[in-house]
């Protein structure tokens, strides 16, 4: 309880520069001995607080004061506003207060150097506001149910005990035990429908690390040798670490992709840009694929 009175009335005095001790001892409920006691804290830990006599008196800091590098560094200070900026972008109206104290505490003004927005281009209402009702489930580990819909389009329902929220690949999920499948599984937020939080508790704890490999979604991968032309060259930058442009402008390109389906949607999303070298089976299922839609235009 001390300490967060010592950061609060820090806090106070660098944004009201001379406070009495009569005022800090009504704001917390203690006596005035108790904040001369804090004060004394805080002025053998380093920090320059001072108190002066007669009218406008009070407990004053010394001007231009920031938190002292002993405390905390430079690089500290920017990885803790940058981390308030990105959950900002999840919870603004609970964080930028915080990132404004912060922000106060540190001595830094310019904390707009970065900005970060999780939310897709299209509507993502429902998206945020699964995110907000699952938060609090997962604190106060509730069990949920929902309508899923997978990637197939089939929609069941779920009875899940959630262990964690994660961003990955441009997409939010939901980590957690799925009661109806008797194992973990993800949930992208972005399917789930018709949630509610039941009043029934688990005991179950989550993981430090999810992400720990790269075979999280799927225990398969394959890999996909393709050439792609020079018109797809940001695609390329963005996706895939394995690549080497030709003479003609093209790409010859590897990447180790799930197994499934969905290999071949992947592909798709290149259009005519992209030529499948590599297997031959998955090259087939592509030539497949494209027959059946040209069917329907015939």
């Amino acid at each position: 309880m001390q300490i967060n009175r010592l950061f609060e009335i820090l806090y106070i005095l660098l944004d009201q520069k001379t406070v009495t001790s009569r005022a800090l001892a009504e704001r917390f409920e203690v006596s005035q001995r108790t904040i001369y006691r804090d004060i004394e804290t805080l002025s053998s830990a380093g920090i320059p607080v001072y108190m002066s006599k007669g009218k406008g008196g009070g407990i004053s800091l010394l001007p231009d004061f920031v938190l002292n590098k002993a405390v905390i560094t430079d690089e500290e200070k920017e990885d803790i506003l940058s981390s308030l900026k990105a959950v900002n972008a999840v919870h603004p109206s609970k964080t930028d207060t915080a990132l404004k104290k912060l922000s106060s505490l540190f001595g830094e003004s310019n904390t707009d150097w970065i900005e970060v927005d999780f939310s897709s281009w299209a509507n993502a209402q429902n998206e945020t506001e699964t995110f907000n009702t699952m938060k609090p489930a997962i604190i106060g580990k509730r069990v949920v149910s929902f309508s899923y819909a997978s990637a197939k389009g089939q929609r069941t329902s779920r009875e899940v005990e959630p262990l964690k929220l994660c961003f990955k690949s441009g997409a939010w999920y939901l980590y957690g035990y799925c009661k109806s499948r008797d194992d973990f599984r993800f949930f992208k937020l972005s399917r789930i429908r018709e949630l509610c939080v039941s009043g029934q508790n688990f005991q179950r704890k989550s993981p430090k690390q999810i992400f720990s490999g790269r075979n999280v979604f799927q225990e398969e991968y394959v890999t996909l040798k393709l050439k792609l032309s020079a018109e797809v060259a940001y695609r390329i930058y963005d996706e895939f670490d394995r690549y080497e442009q030709q003479e003609d402008g093209s790409f010859l390109a590897e990447i180790d992709y799930p197994k499934g389906e969905w290999v071949v949607y992947y592909i798709a999303t290149f259009g005519s840009h992209c030529e499948v070298l590599e297997p031959e089976n998955v090259r087939n299922d592509v030539k497949a694929e494209l027959q059946k839609t040209l069917n329907h235009y015939l």
